[in-house]
């Protein structure tokens, strides 16, 4: 059955004159004449059976209905565009993954490490993109989720990744004379601003006395306490697993006992069993879950 789908032209004009607010200025956009784009918008108003701008002499005003339907178009149109530019630039004989992933994740433990996959799978090529909240799977069109444990992936197939324990990090140098748990409650503290009862639990996970957990400064990301730490800001309470180079390197400092609970599971997040899933997102999902399952020291 044929769709019922205005011409590609019509709707650039249209996109185009609703955006400027102008026939004039679209048609100096897209190299037409203002005629030309007056005609295609007729014809488009004309397939609708709607009119999408009121005109008043010279000037043209866009009505609500078409208010609504440019911003439809707008975002049919951009994600066309994105579609279309992501196919041209696929190699001819690879395959690409496209996966969802939490920034600070994303930054801190698996960019790091992506070298090594692709050094295994020169032919497949990885593109990431970042979701804070858990979302449909389902046409969304990711690959695959890195994300934690939630009940929304109800349906899909989770596997276990890392467990989150959070640790009190903090620059060398911002460490006094007496070093160790006491000194913990004199240092400034770094909040997570989604989870701003941490410092209150791991004051009672650990013993250790905290005359006011809740001040200090606050951030949206633990990318941006590690940053804080290491521009010796404070201490901060971060999953370890983000700051094992730093740690090891010496650039961060961890003198206190890690948190007793683990805050939150990570986990690969797949639309149906590795088992059915095509090559390229069966070797990626072998290749993080054998890296998630490496020694700390050894996943470098």
């Amino acid at each position: 059955m044929r769709r019922k789908i205005p011409s590609n032209a019509a709707l650039m004009a249209f996109e185009a004159a609703a955006r400027h607010g102008s026939f004039a200025r679209a048609a100096a956009e897209l190299s037409l004449t203002e005629g030309a784009i007056s005609r295609q918008i007729g014809r488009l108003e004309a397939f609708l059976g709607v009119l999408l701008f009121e005109r008043v002499g010279n000037r043209v005003r866009l009505l609500p209905n078409g208010e609504r339907y440019a911003a439809q178009v707008r975002e049919s149109l951009d994600r066309l565009e994105r579609d279309s530019q992501y196919l041209m630039g696929q190699p001819v004989d690879g395959a690409s993954l496209d996966i969802a992933v939490i920034p600070t994740f994303a930054m801190r433990w698996l960019i790091p490490r992506l070298s090594q996959f692709q050094q295994k799978h020169p032919n497949i090529t990885v593109h990431l993109a970042e979701r804070m909240e858990p979302f449909v799977l389902a046409g969304s069109g990711f690959d695959a989720a890195i994300h934690f444990e939630h009940p929304a992936w109800t349906g899909m197939r989770t596997h276990h990744l890392l467990d989150e324990v959070l640790v009190p990090i903090c620059h060398p140098e911002i460490l006094t004379e007496n070093e160790g748990t006491t000194v913990l409650d004199n240092l400034p503290r770094l909040h997570r601003r989604q989870n701003p009862e941490a410092w209150q639990r791991y004051s009672e996970e650990t013993g250790i006395p905290l005359t006011n957990p809740a001040i200090g400064a606050r951030y949206d990301l633990h990318a941006m306490l590690i940053e804080a730490a290491l521009a010796g800001l404070g201490v901060a309470l971060v999953p370890r697993l983000y700051v094992e180079t730093e740690l090891a390197q010496g650039r961060l400092v961890a003198p206190w006992p890690e948190g007793k609970a683990i805050s939150k599971t990570f986990c690969l997040v797949l639309p149906e069993s590795i088992g059915l899933s095509g090559e390229p997102i069966k070797a990626f999902a072998q290749w993080i879950l054998d890296e998630a399952k490496k020694p700390a020291s050894t996943r470098h």
